[in-house]
């Protein structure tokens, strides 16, 4: 193997290692991002996009050398040769063999660098995405708090409005019961009024009638007087 292709071994196998070391699962998104982000990468952030074209420039020119290779030791032209001379055969079919090797090194060496590149923007992206996650999560939390804040105090203003309501109507019912209080009063004074003057009255018969009875029995004295006066004078008149 020349030199050329040693060295684009070597990058596809340095590639895949990349590779394998990006898609481990314990390593998170965010730590990738944190090492992306280091100073010796914004350095080399000025070059890195023309080190990519000319890697991939580079490994176009290799990959289309290697296809000429297999197209030149391949085919009819591998057949004329092996009949004309066949001890070239093993020649040839050697020659094949590293143009196809070094066709599929040069392939997959274009083909993970693409690929690594793009697993390198996917990362970033979604170590930006899990970052903005978690502020949208923090920034909902804090809203669900402040909404339950919220809700709280609207809570106690409706309980305050509803005492305020009760208490409205405890004044009105005192005062409705302030005025069947005053009524039951006045009631009660014209009912005591009444009963004093019912007992006045009651007084009043009372001597009344002790008066009467009084006079009753003042006459009937006298007639008991009378009759006896009566009874004398007629026993007197039997005796003359």
């Amino acid at each position: 193997m020349t030199l050329q292709w040693t060295a684009v071994a070597t990058f596809l196998y340095v590639e895949i290692g990349v590779l394998l070391i990006l898609c481990l699962p314990f390593i998170s998104a965010k730590r990738w991002q944190s090492v992306f982000r280091f100073r010796v990468w914004n350095a080399l952030a000025s070059f890195w996009n023309k080190a990519f074209l000319t890697m991939i420039i580079i490994l176009i020119v290799l990959f289309l050398d290697a296809v000429r290779e297999v197209r030149k030791y391949s085919g009819e032209q591998l057949n004329q040769n092996s009949k004309l001379q066949p001890n070239m055969f093993d020649h040839l079919h050697m020659k094949l063999f590293r143009s196809q090797r070094n066709l599929y090194i040069s392939g997959f060496s274009l083909f993970l660098w693409l690929v690594m590149r793009r697993v390198i923007m996917l990362i970033n992206q979604l170590a930006s995405v899990t970052e903005t996650g978690v502020a949208l999560q923090t920034q909902a939390e804090n809203a669900n708090q402040v909404a339950k804040k919220y809700m709280e105090d609207c809570e106690e203003l409706k309980k305050t409005l509803d005492e305020g309501k009760t208490g409205r109507k405890m004044e009105e019912g005192n005062a409705v019961l302030k005025k069947e209080v005053e009524k039951l009063t006045q009631e009660l004074r014209t009912t005591d009024e009444a009963l004093k003057k019912s007992q006045a009255e009651v007084k009043a018969v009372r001597r009344q009638a002790e008066g009467l009875t009084q006079e009753y029995e003042r006459l009937l004295q006298e007639h008991h007087v009378l009759q006896n006066l009566h009874q004398g004078d007629e026993g007197d008149k039997k005796s003359q």
